[in-house]
């Protein structure tokens, strides 16, 4: 195991498994612009090893996944007008890489997940929970702007009836209206939670991983008029797949009735 620490933000390497955690649980791992910024340089790692073929994003401490901006903070990192745009800036920069991110993401929930913790989430493709897990959007109850891109990925994930209440109410919800309302796939015992996470993690990735970036990137596009060039770039990927060794090697471990060994080639 590979471990690499930056400032209030942890990665380390699990086998094929890349993990991000938000480590500032004094604060419920409230997220600081330094703490983003260390987050792109993890995701540009990740991204970057062939060896890594899903990301974990989870949080230290066990009382938060993450509870949303660091206000101490922000008499330093939004004093003027142009600080507040480039946070803004490098927050929606960094959700929009883990929401387009080409290899999977799980986040791994234990605790609060308020505000940008459950942005982050949403942006991840799979979320598991514990049972003791709550929720909120609490913009409302601010009177924060929320725009567009943060909006349509809510839209995306959970739908349009969803995300208004979400906000509407600007409430607090528990993990079993998490689970009903489709804002997490899974939620079990506090701790099953690691295992559950790194049991998917594995079984992802022991799958071929052009047929899930393909997938992936199909489904993408999916929730978008897309233009031409994006469905040929779909096409393309789908070709690849079949010209693969990945493809021979999963049709011949078939018929040999053992597991595959993909190598992403």
């Amino acid at each position: 195991m590979d471990t690499h620490k930056t400032d209030k933000m942890l990665s380390r390497k699990e086998g094929r498994v890349g993990i991000m955690t938000f480590n500032n649980p004094e604060r419920h791992n409230a997220v600081s612009l330094e703490m983003w910024s260390a987050t792109e340089g993890i995701l540009d790692g990740f991204l970057a090893d062939p060896e890594i073929r899903v990301v974990v994003l989870t949080g230290a401490g066990g009382k938060a996944f993450v509870s949303g901006a660091d206000i101490s903070k922000f008499a330093d990192e939004r004093q003027s007008e142009e600080a507040v745009q480039h946070y803004n800036a490098l927050v929606e920069k960094i959700y929009s890489r883990i929401y387009e991110m080409p290899k999977p993401t799980i986040a791994m929930i234990r605790g609060h997940c308020i505000g940008g913790g459950l942005n982050l989430a949403i942006c991840c493709d799979v979320r598991i929970c514990t049972d003791g897990s709550r929720f909120a959007l609490p913009a409302a109850k601010l009177g924060l702007g929320y725009g567009y891109p943060g909006l349509r990925r809510y839209v995306q994930t959970v739908g349009t009836p969803v995300t208004k209440e979400i906000f509407f109410s600007a409430r607090q919800f528990d993990a079993t209206e998490a689970l009903a309302w489709g804002v997490v796939n899974r939620v079990v015992a506090d701790g099953e939670l690691e295992p559950a996470v790194m049991d998917l993690a594995g079984t992802i990735a022991d799958n071929a991983p052009l047929t899930i970036a393909t997938i992936k990137q199909c489904l993408t596009e999916v929730q978008h008029d897309p233009d031409v060039s994006d469905l040929e770039k779909c096409a393309a990927m789908v070709k690849a797949c079949f010209a693969s060794n990945d493809y021979v090697e999963g049709r011949k471990a078939f018929l040999e009735k053992r597991k595959p060994v993909f190598t992403g080639t």
